[in-house]
């Protein structure tokens, strides 16, 4: 099943102690060459997150029509306060096109099979015909070598910890957040994320989209842990 958006909301308030600065940037950076090879005046981007890449659309490409969405509250007011548009809404409920739709960082990776094809649906319907849906997706490789294992973090004011497996497909992410509050006492907060496997021919074919390009990417060591996909809604 999608993952809940209290889910999404701890992921949002434990997201600076991830320092996926470096990697998220590099990631940017070829959305970004895949839109300069485009044309296009409108742009949604789905699970837009604090807003970074959006504020890096509007910075270089000013299209006339920018909008962000995601399903964790947390991150639309972030992005907001951007001075973007930005709003908690399911992509499925809209009824705007756009000649662009991103989803960046591993996002379709949170849908399990049923909701990825629903999505992918869902995104053909909001395109239009010669428009662009760009994405990444993350490998087995990224999965089981890399994501894979335990992780601690902390700052001033909470802690956290991630225990991580994958298996058969799935990706399980066992997030533990304590925040400090008054008297140096702490809350407990436990959510369970998960992500699936998909293949890019998989995507296409559940959007009944064109699969126009792959490019292997390696955001954290020498093997592709992730793929980025443009796919074309055609006539």
């Amino acid at each position: 099943m999608p993952n809940s958006v209290a889910s999404l909301d701890l992921y949002a308030r434990v997201e600076p102690l991830l320092h996926n600065e470096e990697a998220i940037a590099s990631l940017y950076g070829s959305y970004l060459k895949v839109l300069d090879g485009l044309r296009f005046d409108s742009l949604l981007d789905v699970g837009c997150g604090s807003g970074g890449f959006l504020a890096l659309v509007e910075k270089l490409f000013d299209p006339k029509v920018l909008k962000g969405i995601d399903l964790s509250p947390v991150m639309v007011a972030r992005t907001s306060k951007r001075g973007l548009e930005a709003e908690a809404v399911d992509l499925c409920a809209m009824d705007t096109r756009y000649d662009v739709i991103t989803a960046v960082f591993d996002m379709v990776n949170y849908l399990d099979t049923q909701a990825l094809s629903t999505f992918m649906q869902c995104v053909s319907e909001r395109l239009h015909v010669g428009g662009c849906f760009i994405c990444d997706v993350n490998t087995e490789y990224g999965f089981d070598e890399i994501a894979s294992g335990s992780f601690t973090a902390e700052d001033a004011s909470q802690y956290l910890v991630i225990d991580s497996d994958y298996e058969a497909g799935v990706y399980r992410s066992d997030f533990t957040r304590f925040e400090k509050g008054e008297q140096g006492c702490y809350h407990r907060e436990d959510q369970r994320i998960t992500q699936y496997l998909h293949t890019p021919h998989e995507l296409a074919s559940a959007g009944g989209l064109m699969l126009r390009n792959t490019e292997a990417l390696s955001l954290y060591g020498e093997k592709s842990d992730k793929m980025l996909l443009v796919l074309q809604k055609e006539e």
